[in-house]
């Protein structure tokens, strides 16, 4: 089978891997999507120490069942499934506490074993969902990256009637809009540099989209102040954005190696809760419910690409333009560049 492999820091290359037989406890996937994520950037850059290279990324991935390892019954030949890439070990202090997120033996597909920027894929059973029938191709290969933000909101003291500042108005930033906006917001706003974001997400339904906080003239600050761009400058505007006895929440990737300034002070004195989020934890269904119930987020996906052109894709991803990306691995199930937009 095809598939994308980084070969180490900062090399890609389209080739001829075996193709993936089912343990025990194990499926294979056919892959019809998976999303590229910021978390991709970072494995291609080789700022992640989990990572063993060589591997072949992708961790955003939906499919079809085409075979199941022994012990399996279910999901079956034929399912479309969703998967949750994340593999806690069980055993850990945090596994045992119920944060099997914060796991101290960490390991995800597309992370640390091989991921879904490929033909086929062999995931364990337990991780995958199933996907409702009346769910797009792009509904289904946002559930991964949706079930991150409900964990992100689930951190949130989410108290009706309060305002909202995300930073950041890229797929994850647009898509803890909506949810907070269902949570009772009063109102959301977001800040990004990019003007073709901020022109698609005035159209996505939030209050105001700026390029800098100082535009809202919210001079309290903002109950709610999340950082959904792991940006350095962001985060230190952010924290200095969240009125007295507000909460902070840091939802984007920033680069490992990477320090913000803040003021211990005015956290102890305006009593500002500082709160991380961390990937998916017992988010997966609830991700799928939301989309089943109504949340339409398909305009978020501007771009589907296939394997071969992956460079492509992440050379777009970096440039900032665009919103979701999907690669498409099966030949000829798509056509490589944009897809055409609809608005929200």
């Amino acid at each position: 089978m095809r598939a994308v492999v980084v070969t180490e820091p900062g090399r890609t290359a389209l080739t001829e891997v075996p193709d993936p037989r089912p343990e025990p406890a194990e499926v294979v996937v056919r892959v019809s999507s998976c999303g590229l994520c910021g978390t991709d950037m970072h494995i291609l850059g080789g700022e992640l120490p989990a990572v063993p290279y060589p591997l072949v990324p992708g961790h955003e991935l939906t499919g079809e069942v085409v075979a199941v390892g022994e012990g399996v019954t279910s999901p079956a030949v034929g399912d479309r499934v969703a998967v949750d890439p994340n593999m806690p070990c069980g055993a850990c202090h945090y596994c045992r506490i119920g944060r099997a997120n914060l796991c101290e033996d960490y390991q995800a597909i597309g992370v640390t074993q091989a991921g879904g920027f490929a033909e086929l894929v062999a995931v364990p059973a337990r991780c995958c969902h199933l996907v409702p029938e009346s769910f797009s191709e792009a509904a289904a290969g946002l559930i991964e990256p949706l079930s991150c933000a409900v964990h992100g909101l689930n951190r949130l003291p989410r108290r009706p009637g309060e305002h909202y500042l995300i930073y950041g108005a890229g797929t994850m930033g647009l898509m803890m809009a909506a949810l907070v906006r269902t949570a009772g917001a009063a109102s959301v706003s977001v800040v990004d540099l990019n003007e073709d974001r901020l022109a698609f997400a005035e159209s996505f339904g939030l209050d105001a989209a700026v390029t800098g906080a100082d535009q809202l003239g919210r001079k309290p600050g903002f109950e709610v102040v999340i950082d959904a761009t792991g940006a350095v400058p962001a985060i230190e505007d952010g924290l200095g954005r969240v009125r007295k006895g507000g909460t902070f929440l840091q939802f984007g990737v920033t680069d490992p190696a990477r320090s913000a300034k803040f003021s211990p002070y005015l956290v102890y004195h305006h009593e500002i809760d500082v709160i991380g989020s961390m990937a998916v934890h017992n988010s997966f269904q609830p991700a799928i419910d939301v989309l089943e119930a109504g949340l339409d987020l398909d305009p978020l996906v501007s771009d589907v690409y296939g394997l071969e052109d992956f460079d492509e894709a992440v050379a777009r991803f970096r440039a900032g333009t665009g919103r979701k990306i999907h690669i498409a691995p099966q030949p000829g199930s798509r056509t490589a560049g944009p897809r055409p937009a609809r608005k929200g």
